[in-house]
């Protein structure tokens, strides 16, 4: 349990600021981000109406629950994640807000759903973070999710998902988006690997960041700290989804990398 002296360096870090500062890095990589999780949203509202109770999965510091509830206000939300660094920042800036709780669960856990409170959900949203599992353990994540989700509920997966299929399109696309990253770099953005040696830097979370590294690895320091051998495209992911319990799916947006794929249970 933490001391008073605890939540006063707590209290000096500046949460909005760090929220912004992963905002930037996040959109480095992902120049329509916010393109995404409009249309994520336009049809959570579509499907569940304007109050949904979601589960924001692996929600890292909570970027789609501060978008939920900053478009929906009587909605709720509950973020799950591993990241202790990423659940620091997401439960900081959500401090008082009695419409979003987080909780620690390893996706990875055949048993990782007994950590949240009561089902069922209206919608489970998740974007750019399942990308990390090989194909079997996501098709098994993806029937663990259809047990979580209401009748007539949603589930929405924005990740990375490209088409093998197109190699030189693909060449292309590789080259134009290193070319689009080295020139922005050339400000003040942070890539992955600089935003995670920059909140190490932060007083009040060294701990916390120290024993993110410790779970994963420094990004700074390591090539990789996710999956990056097996990609599949949307249609994989639609058709895995209704294999194990919804009963309709399908991509409702793509970009030449990115895709978003719905499945109403």
């Amino acid at each position: 349990m933490g001391t008073h002296a605890d939540a006063a360096v707590a209290g000096s870090v500046d949460w909005q600021a760090w929220q912004d500062s992963w905002d930037r890095q996040q959109e480095w990589y992902l120049p329509d981000r916010e393109e995404r999780f409009r249309v994520m949203l336009d049809m959570v509202e579509a499907l569940v109406g304007p109050e949904p109770r979601v589960l924001d999965l692996a929600c890292g510091t909570g970027s789609i629950s501060d978008r939920v509830l900053r478009r929906l206000p009587k909605a709720r939300t509950v973020g799950v994640d591993r990241d202790p660094a990423l659940l620091a920042l997401a439960r900081g800036h959500f401090a008082g807000d009695a419409r979003a709780e987080f909780v620690s669960a390893d996706l990875s856990d055949p048993d990782w759903r007994d950590a949240l409170p009561e089902g069922p959900f209206d919608a489970v949203l998740t974007a750019t973070a399942l990308h990390w599992m090989l194909t079997e353990p996501l098709r098994g994540l993806y029937g663990q999710i259809a047990g979580l989700v209401r009748e007539g509920g949603v589930f929405l997966n924005a990740d990375h998902m490209p088409d093998e299929s197109t190699p030189r399109i693909n060449a292309a696309v590789h080259l134009f988006e290193g070319d689009r990253q080295r020139r922005l770099r050339d400000g003040d953005v942070l890539d992955w690997g600089s935003w995670w040696t920059a909140l190490a830097a932060e007083p009040a979370l060294r701990d916390v960041v120290e024993e993110r590294f410790a779970l994963f690895g420094n990004p700074a320091e390591v090539a990789h700290d996710h999956n990056d051998e097996e990609f599949q495209p949307s249609s994989w992911h639609a058709e895995t989804m209704r294999a194990v319990g919804f009963s309709e799916a399908r991509p409702i947006w793509c970009s030449p990398t990115d895709a978003l794929v719905l499945a109403l249970r």
